[in-house]
């Protein structure tokens, strides 16, 4: 009889430790990330840190959004964590921190990440975010909406959005803005990704469009792990090696969590 309880407890042991070597393994298979991009600019900026990701080995999906509607922008967002390969570390920059919040409660999104991004709550917008402006913050040269879409002044996109990317990308990104829609800063989060996935957040210090304090305040409210760097809105262009250190510390840190 002792040599049967002898048996089960080395199989219930060897059980337990393929259990754990299965789930260590599937941890590690957090290799997919998929990137958002945020108002006035198209997905191309974030081949700078699309190269860094896939030379570590991960596989990246730059999503294209059109930035007319949130609704528009989570339907293109999802169908890109759909045909990635396994679980996600979902990335957005500045209102596509808006889009990964709604389309980050996805089953296959095991993190997400934002970049001198929004991070709203329940009911907020990019609209109601913005709408009360502390004391001498800087107001963004958005020019008024034609036909319910908006374009940056041109002549100060640069040193508001860009300040610390080369002059002549610089130039070029402002001569190809992308329309943003009225309707996409006005579209309210429903359920916030932060609320139920780990979060990382990345505060570009010398941001021009969100002011670095109020960075700081949704990074807290989301309970996200804050990193820092000093840079401009444009921080995911200017520098990709930074960006993706954060993205990549997600990556290992859901699979630390889940050891």
């Amino acid at each position: 009889m002792s040599s049967m309880f002898t048996l089960l407890a080395a199989a219930s042991a060897l059980a337990l430790g393929v259990g754990i070597t299965a789930a260590k393994a599937h941890a590690a298979d957090v290799k997919s990330v998929v990137l958002v991009h945020g108002g006035f600019v198209d997905g191309s900026g974030w081949q700078g840190v699309y190269d860094v990701l896939k030379k570590d080995g991960y596989d990246v999906t730059v999503v294209q959004n059109p930035t007319t509607s949130l609704a528009d922008d989570v339907a293109v967002t999802k169908r890109a964590i759909a045909a990635a390969s396994g679980q996600v570390v979902l990335v957005g920059h500045s209102y596509g921190g808006v889009v990964v919040s709604e389309a980050g409660t996805d089953s296959k999104v095991a993190a997400v990440v934002y970049i001198a991004a929004f991070a709203p709550d329940v009911g907020e917008s990019v609209s109601s975010l913005i709408a009360n402006p502390a004391p001498g913050a800087p107001v963004p040269p958005i020019l008024p909406p034609v036909d319910g879409f908006l374009f940056r002044d041109k002549a100060k996109f640069a040193a508001s959005f860009a300040a610390d990317v080369k002059p002549e990308l610089a130039s070029f990104m402002a001569a190809s803005q992308v329309p943003w829609g009225v309707a996409a800063l006005d579209g309210k989060v429903t359920s916030p990704a932060w609320k139920v996935k780990p979060a990382w957040y990345l505060v570009s210090t010398e941001d021009k469009m969100i002011p670095p304090e109020a960075q700081r305040a949704m990074a807290k409210r989301a309970g996200a792990t804050v990193t820092q760097a000093k840079g401009s809105h444009a921080i995911y262009v200017s520098q990709p090696k930074a960006v993706a250190a954060v993205i990549e510390k997600a990556a290992k840190g859901v699979k630390t969590a889940s050891q």
